[in-house]
Formats: C-alpha cells, structure tokens, sequence
C-alpha cells in the first residue's frame, strides 16, 4: 500500500479538477462523484492504518519526485504516514465523507450544487496534503490551498455581500499568519539548509535558543491565524455566511485545527523553545476564555457554534503548548472535538433547513418535538462538548484541565483555572443554546413549517453522534492514543496537582453551575423575541469582545496611516524630485529656445562675442 499513499491526496484532487473543468456537464452526478472521492480517500486511509498497525516500523514514506533541486536548496516532494498524521487523515476523510453525504440533502436546491462539490474535494486534498507532506514546503502548499478552499467555499454564496466580505476577510486575515509560516521556514533554511521535518528536528538542537524561539513564535503567528486565535480570531464568526457543511467541515473539524497540527508536527522545534512554549500556552489560555464569552452572548445558533470553536480549539493550543506533557491530549480533543463540533453544525443546518434558514434562535423554540432525531443528535453532542461522562469531550478536556494543573507553581495555577472556568462557561451558553432552540414555547414565524430533514442528512448525523459518545473513551481507554503518539510527540510522566477522579469531580460540579444557571435564565424565563440591552459585558460579547474594533484601531489605522505617509514620501519626494528636475529641464529649454531667432547675422554675432571671449581669456592667462 505505501506506493498508493499518493492516492490519498490525488482522489480529492482529481474529483475537484473534473468538476470543475468539466462545468455544467457533471452537474447530475457531480455530488456523486465528489462523495465518492471523499470515501475512496477514506477507504485509502483506512488501508494504511492497517498496514502501519502490522509492521514494526510503522513510518510509511513515499518520495514522489525531486521537486526544487536549486543550489544549496533541496527538496523532494515527499509523502509521510506516521502515528500523527494518520489521526489527521482518518479524520479528514472519515468525517469529511459524512459532510460530503450531508451536503447532497442541504445543497439539494441549490443550482450551483456541482461547485460547491469540487471545492469540498479540493478542500479535502489542500488538507491531505498539509498533513501527509514530509516537509515544510508540502505544508506550505496545503497550508495556502486550505486557505484558498476556504476562501471559496465562505464566498460560495458570493450574490450576497455579506458572504464576499466574510470570504475576504478570512483571506487577508489568514495571509497575515501566513506571512509567520513563511518566515519561520526562511529561518530554517538559513540556518538548517533544509526544510524537510527529518532535517530540521536533527538539527535543532544546535541552533540557539533565539533562532529556535523566532521559529516558534513565527509559526505560533500562522497557527493564530489558521486556528482563529487571538488575536487573529475574528474572522471565524463571519466565516459562518458559508453553507452550513463548510461550518462542519473547515471551521469545527479540519481547517482550524491545522495550527495545532503545525505545533505539535514542529514538537522538537517548541520544546527546545520554552519562549516559544509559554507564548502558546498564553494564546490558548486567553483564546478558550475570549471564545467562550463570545459565545455567550450569540443568538445566531451558527455564531454561538463558532464562537465556541474559537474557545475549544484553545484548549488544544493549550496543551500543545504544555509539551510532551499535553501533545497528546491536544490531539485527543482535537479528535472527539471533531465528532462532536461536526454533530453540531450539521444538527444546527438541519434546524436551519427546517425554519426556512432563520438562524436566530430567538425565533426557534419547542422543536424538540418536531425535530425528534436532530434533537436527539444535537444533544450528544451538547452533552459531549460540556464534558459529562461518559462522553467524548469528558475524557479529552478534562485530559488537558489535569495537565494544566500539572503545570506547576502558579502558572499552573492560573492555567487550570482559566481551563476550569472555560468548562463553566461551555456548560453555559451551549446550555442556552438548546434551551433557545429546542425548549420553551414556540416563537416560530407563522410561515414556518419545521420539518425533519432527509435521511441523507440524518444518518451522517447519527454517525458523528455515536462517535461524540464513544470516541473519548476509546481513545483513553489505557492510554490508548498517548502509547500511539509517543513515537512522534514523546512521552511524559504527568504530574497531578490532585487525584484524577478529584479533578473530575470539580470540573463536572462546575460544568452543573453553568447548566444550572444558563436554565434559570432561559429555561424557566420566556425568551424575548428581542435580545435585551444587557450589561456591559454582554454588549462587548454581542460585538465580539471588540476583535474587530482592536484589529481596526492596533492593525488596520497605523498600518493605512504609514502607506499613506509612505505615498505622501513618494509623492513629494521620489516623484517630487523627478518632477522638479524635468520642470526645470523644461524650464531651461525654453529659455534656451528663446536664443534661437532665425536670423544668420544674430548666431555671426554670437560667434564673434564667443571668440572674442576665447580670445581674451587665452591671452588674460599667457599675461597672468
């Protein structure tokens, strides 16, 4: 099988090039077709998993061709299946497959269905190829396709203007962090000669503790970016005018999590970089309180998911940053946060399509009862994102809450706090979010008519579903992926600031204090078909906590205000300078013009004053 590994990346793509290419033509079977690319993917990953299961050197490694043979720059385009990127493959492939499927029912109306196809399967292999590259150049490459699947698939509706904005700004934005990746990978070739992830993790260790920390700090900024975390995080809420499978599918399970992948990948790099490590810890600290708040305050049912995105992909950034001692339960978060966050979405496109696409959940309400199955999908999943046992999200977060506190001394403190309080929070506002939405009373539109969605939709709901209820503990039954992992991310006798079960236990009392609070307030209240003014804090929720209003005022002013100067520079000095001499260029020629009569007996005249002058000169210096 390890000669097919480049399958992995060409089905997808070569789904996307035919339906793009092939146009109006494949729109019968173009959802078809990019489905089964998805699957074949899926079926490719699947085989691979079971031969690394059955060799002993479980690395597989293709080397396709010699890509950029220039001087001192060699680098071979080159595949790697290792313990990592095989999570991340199944992932892709497994859940991208459900929403492919999903996407067949809620794209069904739609007349550009074939389109949107071929970006899900070029998403799919800008994605596989982030992954499975053995190098940071192949990275690259994935890293700016995902971007550029992105932009496509927020801006898919790009009749509304709403939608086109979102897309541009995602893109500007993510081009920011792009320009850190890009940065760190001069860096290493400066330094290394090499950009292949074998070649920099040997040579490491000799580079000193500032280049190691610029490299870190320089892909801490790509994963901002790419992961939306502060301060680059503002685009993910917007990024939500895109169809509801691009929710599920780049901004809950894939895209986002590629900055944790990039940070655990480049492990070797941060752990000689402890500069470079608190700096993650700080962002994800800040990020899953800063996502949560937000989160609080939505009553777009897609806005409140996202916001929540936002604070869970925190946690893994977390403990990417904690090291060996969090490496592994970032990835087991990212994992189940991947069952359960797609479960989500999808649960909330179908009550979407139900409601004839009204999202504010000031509107819903009482669709328990008409929306049976979706309510009861959506529910594992709620029950699995706030952590109780024994569901997915339990196993996973409360993994990280522990290894914060493990952390030692009072950033160990501060870290398991801000973890434990985020879990409070989560337990809160997603508590609300199935109070507004499948509780209380009706507050429908009288045109609305809420319906179950197909079966198309429904059974790849289900599937994530079973996954958000047992994938945590599969995965941490004996320290299951941690054994798996350790080959690539290292292992680490965790320390315990308490007892397991006592950590549990407060992490679930807490978790009952925000379920409890958030029905108090909207359980036993009517919701207002109008949100209230709100505190300060819910203002500053509503508006994103100022994300925008910061990056306007810290980024986008200073940054118009020196391209301004910097014309200004321009204009009145380099072109200023030019203008100035041709005018007087200009000038001078036509006084000298003015020296040109016409008439023979002016130019003799000429002649003779200048002779004279030679003349007299010639003889004032014989004199002198």
């Amino acid at each position: 099988m390890t000669a097919y590994t480049w399958l992995l990346v060409a089905l997808p793509a070569a789904g996307a090039l035919i339906l793009l290419l092939g146009g109006r033509r494949t729109d019968r079977w173009g959802h078809l077709l990019g489905c089964a690319a998805a699957l074949a993917a899926f079926a490719v990953g699947l085989a691979l998993l079971t031969e690394m299961v059955g060799r002993t050197d479980r690395l597989i490694h293709q080397n396709l061709f010699s890509w950029v043979p220039v001087g001192g720059l060699q680098v071979d385009f080159g595949l790697q299946i290792d313990q990592l990127s095989i999570c991340f493959v199944l992932l892709i492939t497994g859940v991208g497959s459900l929403i492919h499927i999903y996407s067949i029912g809620y794209m069904a109306e739609d007349p550009d269905r074939r389109r949107f196809f071929a970006y899900l399967n070029l998403f799919l292999a800008a994605m596989l190829l982030l992954v499975v590259a053995d190098n940071y150049l192949g990275l690259y490459v994935g890293w700016e396709g995902v971007g550029l699947a992105s932009y496509l698939l927020i801006g898919f509706w790009y009749q509304r203007p709403t939608a086109a904005t979102a897309a541009k700004k995602a893109f500007v934005m993510n081009r920011v962090g792009d320009v850190g990746l890009s940065l760190a990978m001069f860096l290493m070739f400066v330094n290394f000669g090499t950009l292949s992830f074998a070649g920099v993790f040997a040579a490491a260790p000799g580079a000193s503790r500032g280049v190691l920390a610029a490299m870190g700090l320089l892909m801490l900024l790509g994963a901002c970016a790419k992961s939306a975390q502060v301060p680059l995080q503002a685009w993910l809420g917007d990024a939500m005018e895109g169809p509801t499978p691009v929710s599920a599918l780049i901004h809950a399970a894939t895209m986002v999590t590629a900055g944790v992948y990039l940070i655990v990948r480049s492990n070797p790099v941060f752990n000689l970089a402890p500069d470079a490590q608190l700096a993650v810890v700080i962002v994800g600290a800040v990020t899953l309180l800063f996502g949560a708040i937000i989160g609080c305050a939505k009553d777009d049912i897609k806005r409140a998911l996202a916001a929540s995105t936002i604070s869970q992909i925190g946690y893994m950034v977390l403990a990417a940053g904690l090291g060996p001692a969090g490496y592994a339960f970032a990835i087991m978060h990212l994992l189940t946060h991947g069952f359960f966050k797609a479960g989500l979405f999808l649960g909330s496109g179908a009550v979407i399509h139900a409601m004839d696409d009204e999202q504010d959940m000031r509107r819903y309400g009482a669709l328990r009862t008409v929306l049976p199955v979706t309510f009861a999908t959506f529910g594992l999943g709620y029950l699995a994102i706030i952590g109780v046992f024994p569901f997915a999200g339990f196993f996973s977060k409360d993994a990280i809450i522990e290894a914060a506190l493990g952390y030692g001394g009072v950033r160990g403190a501060i870290l398991g706090a801000a973890a434990v309080l985020g879990a409070g929070i989560t337990a809160f506002y997603m508590t609300r979010v199935m109070l507004m939405t499948f509780f209380g009373e009706k507050r429908w539109a009288p045109e609305a008519h809420p319906h179950e969605a197909p079966a198309v939709m429904i059974w790849p709901m289900i599937l994530l579903a079973v996954g958000s209820v047992f994938s945590g503990g599969l995965l941490a039954i004996g320290g299951t992926l941690q054994h798996w992992l350790e080959p690539v991310v290292g292992s680490h006798e965790a320390a315990h600031a308490a007892p397991a079960w006592a950590t549990s236990v407060v992490v679930l009392a807490v978790v009952g204090v925000g379920v409890v609070v958030a029905y108090l307030m909207y359980g036993r209240r009517p919701v207002p078909e109008t949100a209230p003014a709100g505190s300060v804090l819910t203002v500053a929720a509503r508006r994103d906590l100022y994300g925008d209003a910061f990056n306007e005022e810290v980024f986008m002013r200073p940054g118009a205000q020196l391209t301004d100067a910097l014309v200004e520079i321009d204009n009145r000095g380099v072109d200023g300078s030019i203008n100035g001499l041709a005018a007087l260029v200009s000038r001078t020629s036509d006084r000298l013009r003015g020296l040109q009569t016409g008439f023979a007996r002016s130019y003799a005249l000429s002649m003779f004053v200048g002779a004279a002058l030679v003349a007299a000169a010639i003889l004032a210096v014989r004199l002198w």
